[in-house]
């Protein structure tokens, strides 16, 4: 990943940069007029209000994975409950293995859900529907567009709590390596099976676009919240890690796993549930034989699991707010094994979930869980896929990003495939600070693919994005993004943002309590653009409308200079004047430093005030030594085009 933002930067030299402008501060400091206007439902605030609404989805499946055709078949009781003024007359719901047919939306598009190759299936083979109201369940007409499924139902579901029982009986190819965010592969030791977006899913009915049907391209997923009880039979010698708690360990598990794993709930230290031993000595299950694991899992918007016969497993206790705990796992095949690798993997996910946790929301669910397998790099609630060759930094910084995907958009339950921004950007930004934490910094600062992965300074690596004429703003329609931006803008560009907001805008101490607000007034629900962006203002205690705007908005560039140091009266005694002009439209608060012969140094604050009515500002500063350099941004703190004009040496 990293690779491909360095060849962004050369192809955006390549390209030509943008030329410097006059600055308009009206331009600027402009009213802004922000995409969905405050009500009832969403208040000036940013906080859901009194009249807000939220529908719900609560699930029940019974599925049975066929490990000799790779085909799951399954049957899913969805009760959906509708909170909304609105009487329904018909559902949608998302058909997401529709994405693999050889004729989906996504094939044209280029996106396939992220997949890897032009391999294809069938997709979903729906094989009933029924509804249910009253106790009776009579079929239901429905129909299918690419990754969406149409229910015409039998009666309306009344506004204000009404509810229907949906039962859908399917079955699909499991995807192999193409899949990408799903798949299985061959393992040595016995196959992998990532299973995810694994059952017809609701669509989301809001009060800003009603049915939301965007179909599956290639960003990810916008659901609603329930609770879910799932069952999955498989071959007797496989073992499964999945979303949520384990409802039946005395019926699939040995005295011993479940006396280990009953050690690993009181241990800060890892402990070993299946040892590489165990899996390399272990006998393959009779044909026939099964086993049915069975999960339950409150408050979320999906679940997923994995299966095999490979895994080794281990667990260690997490810490959380309040005394209360839950369990970080792996599973990985013998070949992940050692102390620079997969090893470690329940260390970094305790820690990473024990961080987030005490600085920003408490983690709600029971376990979160890392998996070593074919589908990479993605997140699920209480679950993440990450890769079988992971070690070190790489899977250091890749299951800290990815468990740090339960609080975006798991808990805050953003709508990812319009507003990826809101959990690929301000995940990003939380894993920052964990790189920085952890083992004291060990794999700290944060420079990898999602963030910074140049040598220079971050904000140096954001300017050369400001100055490249076709990228994209940060609030655009996320699968309007091309490739090459994704990274760059959605993920790095945003937490870079944040990180400004958090250090050189706000400060800690008003950004902190106002992101954890945001947070605690958005779990489980789903806030919009505006919503952040007046939820930050209102708590932060800043009109930021002149950084939304430049920042995030547009894709403004960031120009200070320092054009000239004089002395008044031509005498350093009698104090000193430096000017600095704004040759960028983009302003941010910056840090002017003052060098003098002596060595001694004097820092002068600018804020985003200095540039309200004009573009060019004296600083005057007391009587002193004489002057040997001033410099705006000395630390590279901000995107800044031009380094070449930030400072200035008086003759």
């Amino acid at each position: 990943m990293g690779l491909g933002f360095l060849a962004f930067l050369a192809a955006a030299v390549a390209a030509g940069s943008v030329q410097a402008q006059a600055y308009d501060p009206l331009k600027t400091f402009a009213p802004l007029t922000l995409p969905a206007a405050a009500s009832t439902l969403r208040t000036g605030a940013g906080t859901p209000g009194p009249a807000y609404w939220q529908n719900r989805a609560d699930y029940n499946i019974d599925a049975k994975l066929d490990t000799a055709a790779h085909v799951l078949s399954a049957e899913v009781t969805i009760t959906y409950t509708n909170n909304s003024p609105d009487s329904l007359d018909f559902l949608w719901l998302q058909l997401d293995q529709n994405i693999y047919k050889p004729d989906s939306r996504a094939g044209a598009f280029g996106g396939a859900g992220r997949r890897r190759g032009n391999s294809y299936t069938d997709g979903y083979a729906i094989e009933a529907v029924s509804a249910e109201r009253g106790g009776k369940a009579a079929p239901a007409h429905f129909v299918i567009s690419d990754t969406r499924m149409r229910v015409d139902l039998p009666g309306p579901v009344k506004a204000g709590g009404g509810q229907v029982k949906l039962h859908v009986r399917y079955h699909y190819t499991v995807p192999g390596l193409f899949g990408g965010r799903t798949a299985w592969n061959e393992n040595p030791h016995g196959a992998i099976y990532d299973i995810a977006q694994w059952y017809p899913r609701m669509a989301v009915y809001d009060d800003v676009h009603g049915w939301d049907t965007l179909p599956y391209l290639a960003n990810e997923f916008y659901l609603e919240y329930g609770a879910f009880d799932y069952a999955v039979t498989l071959p007797g010698d496989m073992i499964v890690a999945g979303s949520g708690a384990l409802t039946n360990p005395q019926e699939v598990l040995s005295a011993e796993q479940r006396a280990r794993f009953e050690r690993a709930r009181t241990s800060d230290k890892t402990v070993l549930i299946r040892t590489p031993e165990e899996v390399l000595a272990s006998v393959p299950a009779k044909p026939g034989v099964t086993k049915t694991w069975r999960f339950h899992m409150e408050q979320t918007r999906d679940v997923a699991f994995t299966a095999s016969r490979a895994f080794v497993w281990d667990a260690a206790r997490i810490n959380l707010p309040d005394g209360k705990t839950a369990m970080a796992q792996s599973v990985y095949p013998p070949e992940s094994v050692g102390e620079n690798a997969w090893s470690r993997s329940t260390e970094y996910m305790k820690d990473a979930v024990e961080r987030f946790s005490r600085r920003w929301y408490p983690y709600p669910w029971p376990n979160a869980i890392n998996v070593a397998g074919p589908a990479t790099g993605m997140e699920y609630p209480g679950i993440v896929f990450d890769g079988i060759p992971d070690k070190a930094k790489t899977l250091f910084f890749i299951s800290a990003h990815e468990i740090g995907h339960s609080w975006f958009p798991m808990i805050v339950g953003s709508d990812e495939r319009r507003d990826a921004w809101m959990d690929e950007g301000f995940n990003t930004f939380i894993d920052v600070y964990e790189s920085d934490d952890f083992a004291n910094g060990l794999y700290g600062p944060k420079r990898d693919g999602e963030y910074a992965p140049g040598p220079e300074a971050p904000g140096d690596q954001i300017a050369a994005l400001l100055n490249d004429r076709e990228a994209p703003a940060i609030v655009s329609r996320a699968d309007a993004v091309r490739e090459k931006y994704r990274h760059p803008v959605t993920y790095f560009k945003t937490a870079f943002g944040l990180t400004l907001l958090r250090e050189d805008i706000l400060g800690p101490e008003r950004f902190d309590p106002a992101f954890r607000k945001f947070i605690a007034d958005w779990a489980f629900r789903h806030p919009k653009p505006s919503d952040f962006f007046r939820a930050m203002e209102s708590a932060g205690g800043e009109d930021l409308s002149w950084f939304w705007r430049g920042y995030f908005f547009e894709n403004w560039t960031h120009d200070l200079a320092v054009t000239e140091v004089s002395y008044v009266g031509g005498e350093p005694s009698n104090g000193a004047q430096v000017t600095v002009v704004n040759l960028g439209q983009l302003i941010l608060p910056a840090t002017l430093r003052v060098t003098y012969k002596t060595g001694e140094k004097r820092e002068v604050k600018l804020p985003a005030e200095t540039w309200m009515q004009t573009g060019s500002h004296v600083v005057t500063l007391d009587p002193g030594p004489a002057i040997a350099e001033a410099t705006i941004d000395p630390d590279h703190r901000l995107p800044d085009r031009d380094r070449a004009n930030n400072s200035f040496k008086p003759k």
